[in-house]
């Protein structure tokens, strides 16, 4: 009799084990370099590209490759698009003004959008960003690329911002339709 007790026992100390593997082997379902592999470089990007378009809001996501930002602009697109430049810097410095403004990282990667967070007919702000402050509503917990995100301003049309990157990595940016897209890998191997 005891020798059947011990083999329910076992079978079930061996399906408590594996209930616990999804969990551990979180790490192995992570793509291979190779799955992101694309090349994208920590080179500056540019686009001269200018809209009279807001921004009106600021969004993070996250891939198995890379973390995300995304600017909504309503009213952009292909033939009114947005122009860009993303850049590392070693300190971000508010346009216009040149005050330093802190960002947490390894890295900073500066981010100017031609695109005003101002509406000037209705005489107010159309993203809620404040100068040195964290962007609002983003939530960075638990991404592997990003580790801050400061709002530096909107100055004669242009809004600026810095995000702080664990290291400098590299990144592409893209438009889709009325957003504008920056993606940062989360190593130099996984870019996809």
């Amino acid at each position: 009799m005891r020798r059947w007790t011990t083999v329910p026992v076992a079978l079930a100390l061996a399906v408590a084990g594996a209930a616990a593997v999804p969990a551990v082997a979180s790490a192995a379902t992570r793509p291979a370099a190779a799955q992101c592999a694309a090349g994208w470089g920590s080179l500056p990007k540019n686009d001269s590209s200018f809209t009279s378009n807001q921004l009106v809001n600021i969004r993070t996501g996250q891939n198995p490759c890379y973390d995300r930002l995304v600017f909504d602009v309503p009213g952009a697109s292909d033939s009114r698009r947005v122009g860009y430049h993303v850049q590392y810097v070693d300190q971000l410095l508010q346009q216009g003004s040149g005050t330093p403004i802190q960002v947490k990282g390894g890295a900073v990667l500066e981010v100017v959008l031609n695109a005003s967070a101002m509406d000037f007919g209705a005489g107010k702000p159309s993203y809620p960003g404040r100068v040195g402050q964290p962007l609002p509503g983003v939530d960075l917990t638990g991404y592997r690329a990003f580790t801050d995100a400061q709002f530096a301003g909107s100055f004669e049309g242009y809004t600026q911002l810095g995000v702080g990157v664990r290291a400098r990595l590299p990144f592409r940016v893209f438009q889709l339709d009325d957003r504008l897209v920056v993606d940062v890998a989360h190593d130099w191997g996984a870019t996809g």
